[in-house]
């Protein structure tokens, strides 16, 4: 029996009579009580016909409703063309990528693939049944199948990702996952995984010969070599392995894969640069070695112009809209406590020009003798600094991000743009530009009312790093499809107020 096979079974068939060489036996029992029992929430998650079934289902009750609702029931020698539409629109859905496996799926990116898949599905449908059928029913009978589809398909995935996320949060559906590389980037990914159970790969154990840095991550053992990736395997029952930086060279890295794939191992790669890499990356082969060509948008580019245009016709049209609320906050700040209505604080904006951004107050006046605030190691500044001077008026406006709105003014003065990194006071720029790497790219584009990271939890005195990460994230990956999904989910974030 191989290696291979061996590693097929389970843990308590195969007992491992010798230690592997550089892993002390005290490290089997966290192992073992650290490895995921197969749930059957797990099992039913993870099945590769859930999300075709769901489809499946939804799109052939849209068809039988279409048929007999709310008119009289269609024949079937003139609704039999409707039949096409369910195998259809699953077509257009695995072209799409709809049926891959991703580490977290949201609603809005399946919000553009459903509606265009089911729209041209219905297009189809309805140009067979008028010149091949010439049924009397076809412009009804699509607009019911369209409407009726796009809620079943909908709901239907909408539904699953909640579920999803609900038993990912409570351990459910979390596959234990190996990470090649103790380095800088895999302690970071291990990291991200334990304080984000969403994305559904729990990190069990570290593989590197030689790593880069000894940290302890949430308890998280170097367990031995790539080598050793069979036995680690089977005892750990690891499902995933993410590859990250480490000091094996790429012929052993490409021979790991390999051995993954042998092992029925789902294999994640972190890339080389993978700072530069963004979605407009293009894949080209040269004869049998592959080119990866880089797409940037320049920040001061013609795209950027456009963005730009679009902040300053929004932020003039939102100061119309919330022109009423804003005088009437204004009033009840004046009266709250003694001081001025809006707060002027100088932040840094793009290529470090200085600018005054406007808040609505929400605090009393400090006292002069009050010791000034610095922010926790590896915090953000922000949120209530110091002693909590709030007034009741200003938690209500911090609450719901009422305070910011004067912030619209900045935007259509050109000082700041709808979307972007979020601007930071002068004092914390020159302390954080040199204790954080890659802060100051943040400075390459306008700062915004809302951002990538902003979105993502990371609000007040949060992580430094981390915030820094997705934002430049959103320099390198930006569109202005980026941007509308930002403001969706910065409008269902203020409709869910936390303290």
């Amino acid at each position: 029996m191989n290696r291979i096979e061996l590693s097929r079974q389970s843990a308590e068939a195969v007992p491992l009579h010798v230690p592997p060489a550089g892993v002390p036996a005290s490290a089997y029992a966290p192992l073992l009580l650290r490895r995921p029992e197969r749930s059957a929430a797990h099992r039913l998650l993870q099945a590769t016909a859930l999300r075709p079934g769901l489809d499946l289902l939804g799109l052939v009750f849209a068809v039988v409703v279409a048929l007999r609702w709310p008119q009289e029931p269609v024949p079937f020698s003139e609704g039999w063309p409707l039949l096409v539409f369910p195998p259809l629109v699953m077509v257009l859905l695995l072209v799409r990528g709809m049926y891959e496996r991703r580490l977290r799926p949201t609603i809005l990116d399946g919000v553009v693939p459903i509606a265009g898949s089911v729209s041209v599905a219905a297009m189809a449908a309805v140009v067979i049944e008028s010149y091949l059928v010439r049924s009397q029913f076809a412009p009804a009978v699509t607009a019911h199948l369209w409407a009726v589809a796009m809620v079943t398909v909908g709901g239907t995935r909408a539904a699953l990702l909640g579920v999803q996320r609900l038993a990912r949060s409570r351990g459910l559906d979390g596959r234990p996952t190996l990470i090649v590389g103790a380095g800088a980037v895999g302690t970071r990914l291990a990291r991200r995984l334990e304080d984000q159970p969403e994305y559904g790969l729990t990190p069990v154990g570290f593989l590197d010969a030689d790593p880069l840095e000894t940290l302890d991550v949430s308890g998280i053992p170097v367990l031995g070599s790539p080598d050793d990736l069979d036995w680690v395997a089977q005892i750990t029952g690891a499902e995933h392995v993410v590859i990250a930086f480490s000091s094996e060279p790429d012929e052993r890295l490409v021979d790991l894969v390999r051995r993954c794939e042998a092992l029925g191992l789902e294999v994640s790669l972190v890339p080389r640069l993978f700072e530069s890499l963004n979605h407009r990356a293009t894949y080209e082969p040269l004869g049998g070695t592959p080119l990866v060509g880089l797409r940037t948008v320049h920040p001061k580019g013609w795209q950027f112009a456009v963005k730009h245009g679009f902040d300053r016709l929004g932020a003039l049209l939102l100061i119309v809209l919330f022109g009423p609320l804003m005088a009437a906050i204004a009033m009840a700040v004046r009266l709250s406590s003694p001081g001025p209505t809006i707060f002027r604080q100088r932040r840094v904006g793009r290529d470090g020009t200085v600018f005054d951004l406007y808040k609505f107050r929400s605090m009393r006046m400090p006292d002069p003798a009050a010791a000034g605030f610095r922010p926790g190691e590896g915090s953000a500044p922000g949120g209530v600094e110091g002693a909590d001077r709030r007034t009741l008026i200003g938690r209500l406006l911090r609450r719901t991000s009422l305070d910011e709105l004067p912030q619209f003014f900045n935007v259509l003065r050109g000082e700041m743009s709808l979307i972007g990194p979020r601007p930071e006071r002068p004092e914390f720029v020159e302390l954080f530009e040199t204790d954080i790497r890659r802060y100051g790219d943040r400075h390459r584009v306008k700062s915004g009312l809302t951002g990538w990271a902003q979105v993502h939890g990371l609000r007040g005195q949060t992580s430094l790093s981390d915030r820094v990460e997705w934002d430049n994230y959103y320099i390198e990956h930006w569109s202005l499809g980026l941007d509308f999904k930002i403001l969706v989910l910065t409008v269902l974030a203020v409709l869910r107020p936390a303290e």
